[in-house]
This record gives structure tokens, C-alpha cells and sequence, in this order.
């Protein structure tokens, strides 16, 4: 089973906390103990627990059991977990939050709806819950990442502990790159790839030079990523070494014309995979098919390791940008309490485990050990020997504490003291924590998404020539993408107001 200790791919921004901080984290514990025996003098409750599935969850019962058998005891209260398919989520989540149905955490995201749930009144303020039943949670992270969900002031998500910063470069096979004797230390920008590119080319027939890891991932975007802060859907973008929080059209920066054209030219000069702008084959699965060298990439601490085994091949990276974080470094992933939560004190309390407690972050995280994965000498951990799968992928990313979780097989130990120090020297975007409301301006965002599906992939893949780009514009402007700009500056406005030291 390929095992992704999985990111969000286009998560970004700076916290995280040291390993070396578990020693606050078990101080936590013993306060969420402390907490929990108030609690325990009550009746037992059942809380429910929504996040988001991206793989085999068939035995979800079985790790909710022994999860349960410490929250009884810690807090008088046991979860039921429900797993919603991702392709789902927006759809269900929606009815699960209009109605009047049992939900007391739910993972919530810029990328889905949290401004406008916070709008709506349905997600509660933490605040106070925090302070009284979970005040160990802010020691597992950095002061920006914690304080980076509020909205008019409020916190109503908790963000993961996870890698919230990234840098760009390129990641490789290492057969290829030693067989032809590339030296990657002179690779120090984008253009030094373009020798990398030739040599494949002129003596690996069959085997293209680049591919892009997904439709959303483009070749163009990962050369102009570290310039920019997408605000969300880039549709008004702001630019991360500008003073000020002035909200731009992407599409018309000198940024994503030099892009655009890198791109062009390596099109034109065969090193970009020719169908790259309609193929739904992702960059993984190139790479392990042996059609591709490999692809750039969003990074961080791991990822070769982590590549390494979703490609099938030993993998090699090149980093050519500085670690950025962009505004949904800290709200990208949270855990949230919605207003339909009938036992708001008891979620609290078990989000706080979430953070705190190491046996129940390597459940959710890992599994049933002995079942889903077994422990080498080394402490790290694998998938036992012929399990294939599992029935048990638990994206981490997404909730508690990733730092208390077992680390896997390949990946370095101090893999969170890397992580802590990636995500703390990263460049922050002055927006850290901004999430667009696009409710005001939806018709206008549903056209202007309309013209980017059009164009992007064409003009971002090198497929398009750069000509076109003019033409792009126009008709995101007759979408209504002036609009929407003016729309998101007058929130992120706002939001700065509102959030001023």
C-alpha cells in the first residue's frame, strides 16, 4: 500500500510545533484530564466527527472503538466518526449544517465555505471553549497559525498542526538523474533545469522530461507561486513582496507572464509532456508507468520520501524558491464545533485530545497497531508485512496534532523539528488568515471560473502561446472579475481592520 503521509497539497503558511514541545503537549494532557473530571460527573454523551475521505475507511468501527475506550475514561464521552467522501463533502456538509442533524466537530477550510458557515451562524466561537477546556492547544503552534482563523475577531477553527509553508523546485527520478550523470547542485533556478530537460530528451526515448503533477498543479503555477498569495480561487490575488493589501488581477502581473512564457518555450522545445493540458493522468502515475522523469511541485521537509513512495521510484528533489506562506496557511484545515453541536463543552474536551493526546492522534492518524501498521526497532512505523490494504487511510493532515503521530518508514525522525523550522522561517503573507466570502459576487465567480477552466491549463501548461493571454483577460473582465477584485479588497480590508494589533 502507498502510504502518502499526506499534505494539503496547496496548504500553506508558518506554525507548526517542535517536537521537542510534546513535553507541553503532555502538560496538556494532564490539564484536559483536569477538565475532563467535571465532565465526568455528568451523563455520557456521543459526539459525531465529519472529516474528510480520500481512501479505503472500511474499518473506521474499529479504530473508533479503542478511540473510545480513552475518551470514556479522560472525558465521559465517546465519537462516532463519519467519514464523508471528498467529492461529497461540499453537498453533504451543506445539509448537515442547514438541518437540524447531530454534528459537534467538523473539519472545516478556506477552501470549502468557512467564511461564509461563519456568515451563515453555523460554526460557534471558540474562544471561551478554548480557554476553559483546551488552553494546551495554542502551546502546539505558532501565535500567527493559532491566531490565523479569526473572523471579525473570533476563532472558530482550530488549524492542524502540519507543514503550513511551501517552497517550489522540481522532484526527479534518482535512476535517471545518476545514470546520466546530472549534477543537480548547479541546478539554482528554473532556466538551470533546461539542460536536465535535453539530456533526457536526447537518450530516454519514451520518457518525457516534465509532466505536471495535476491539472491544478501546472507547470506555470509552480514558477509563479512564490510571488503570489491566490487569496483563495485567484480570481484577485495579492503580491507577497508588496507593502501593502492591495488585491490584484493575477492574470495581469509581470509574474505570470515570465511563467506563461518559461512555459511556452520548454513546450515548444519538447520537454513538456505534449497532451499536458488534457491528460487526467496524474504526475504520480507517470512516473510510476516509467513515462516521466518527473514533475515540480509545492514541497516541504519529507517530500522525496514521500514521493519516493507514491511513485514507485527513488526520488530526488531540486528546491529553487524560499518557503512561502500564503493566507490559508491557517485556515486550510481546521477543526470547527457547528452550531448544531448540542454538547459544545464535551467537543471542546475532545478536540483537546485531539492535540494533546498521543494514543488517540496515532489512532485517527495511523490505526490499530498490530492491524494497520506495525513498529520497527527504530520507532518508526510500516504497514505489516502482506497487509497490502489495510482498509484503514486516514488522511493526517487535516486534524489534531500531526506532530505526537508515529512517523513512517523512510521518512526522517526529526521530521517535525524540520517542519517547525520550515514553517517558522517561511516568507507570511500579510493576509495570513484572510477567507473570501464569495456569496456578494457569486454569479460573477461562477462565469470568471468558467474562463479560467477555458484558458488556465492551456496557457499554465506551455500548450497556449502567451498571445492568448490578452484575450484570457477580456473575457475574465466581461465575466465580472473587476467585480470580484473590488469585492475581495473591500473584505480583506475588513479583515485587517478587524484583526489590527
Amino acid at each position: 500500500m502507498s502510504r502518502k503521509w499526506a499534505w494539503a497539497s496547496t496548504a500553506v503558511l508558518s506554525a507548526s510545533l517542535v517536537v521537542s514541545g510534546c513535553g507541553g503537549s503532555n502538560e496538556g494532557n494532564s490539564e484536559a484530564s483536569g477538565s475532563a473530571s467535571g465532565a465526568s460527573n455528568g451523563k455520557a454523551v456521543e459526539l459525531t466527527m465529519a472529516f474528510l475521505n480520500f481512501g479505503n475507511m472500511n474499518d473506521v468501527q474499529t479504530v473508533q472503538d479503542e478511540i473510545n475506550k480513552i475518551a470514556s475514561a479522560k472525558i465521559n464521552a465517546t465519537v462516532k466518526l463519519m467519514p464523508i467522501d471528498v467529492s461529497a463533502w461540499t453537498q453533504q456538509t451543506n445539509l448537515l449544517l442547514a438541518g437540524n442533524e447531530k454534528l459537534d466537530l467538523l473539519v472545516t477550510s478556506s477552501f470549502f465555505n468557512y467564511s461564509s458557515q461563519v456568515a451563515k451562524n453555523q460554526l460557534i466561537p471558540l474562544d471561551d471553549l478554548l480557554e476553559q477546556y483546551a488552553p494546551g492547544i495554542k502551546e502546539t503552534m505558532s501565535e500567527e497559525i493559532y491566531n490565523g482563523t479569526k473572523i471579525d475577531g473570533k476563532i472558530y477553527g482550530v488549524p492542524s498542526v502540519r507543514d503550513t509553508a511551501a517552497d517550489y523546485g522540481m522532484v526527479m527520478r534518482k535512476d535517471l538523474v545518476d545514470k546520466h550523470g546530472i549534477d543537480l547542485s548547479k541546478v539554482k533556478s528554473f532556466e538551470d533545469l533546461e539542460p536536465v530537460f535535453q539530456t533526457i530528451k536526447d537518450n530516454e526515448p519514451g520518457i518525457v522530461p516534465l509532466v505536471q503533477n495535476s491539472n491544478t498543479q501546472t507547470v506555470a503555477s509552480q514558477l509563479y507561486n512564490q510571488f503570489i498569495d491566490p487569496l483563495g480561487d485567484s480570481l484577485g490575488a495579492l503580491l507577497l513582496d508588496g507593502g501593502d493589501l492591495k488585491v490584484v488581477n493575477l492574470f495581469e502581473t509581470q509574474e505570470y507572464k515570465d511563467a506563461l512564457a518559461i512555459a511556452r518555450k520548454w513546450y515548444q522545445a519538447g520537454y513538456i509532456m505534449q497532451d499536458a493540458a488534457t491528460t487526467q493522468e496524474t504526475g504520480n502515475s507517470l512516473v510510476k508507468a516509467g513515462k516521466a522523469l518527473g514533475y515540480l511541485s509545492n514541497m516541504k521537509p519529507g517530500f522525496e520520501q514521500q514521493e519516493s513512495k507514491n511513485d514507485g521510484h527513488e526520488m530526488v528533489a531540486v528546491r529553487l524558491t524560499k518557503a512561502v506562506t500564503q493566507s490559508n496557511g491557517a485556515n486550510g484545515f481546521m477543526m470547527s464545533i457547528p452550531r448544531n453541536s448540542e454538547n459544545p463543552e464535551r467537543a471542546m474536551q475532545f478536540m483537546n485530545l485531539l492535540y494533546t493526546d498521543a494514543d488517540i492522534v496515532n489512532l485517527l492518524d495511523n490505526g490499530v497497531e498490530g492491524k494497520h501498521y506495525v513498529k520497527n526497532e527504530d520507532g518508526t512505523i510500516k504497514v505489516p508485512d502482506g497487509a497490502g490494504d489495510t482498509g484503514y487511510l486516514f488522511n493526517q493532515w487535516m486534524v489534531g496534532n500531526n506532530a505526537l503521530a508515529y512517523v513512517w518508514e523512510g521518512t526522517d525522525k526529526d521530521i517535525w523539528a524540520q517542519i517547525k523550522t520550515f514553517n517558522d522561517t517561511s516568507v507570511i503573507s500579510k493576509a495570513l488568515g484572510f477567507a473570501f466570502d464569495a456569496n456578494p459576487v457569486k454569479t460573477e465567480v461562477a462565469a470568471a471560473t468558467n474562463v479560467l477552466n477555458q484558458y488556465r491549463i492551456g496557457l499554465e501548461s506551455g500548450t497556449l502561446d502567451p498571445s492568448t493571454l490578452d484575450e484570457f483577460n477580456g473575457k475574465l473582465k466581461a465575466a465580472g472579475l473587476d467585480k470580484i477584485i473590488a469585492e475581495k479588497q473591500k473584505q480583506l480590508d475588513a479583515w485587517a481592520a478587524a484583526n489590527a494589533k
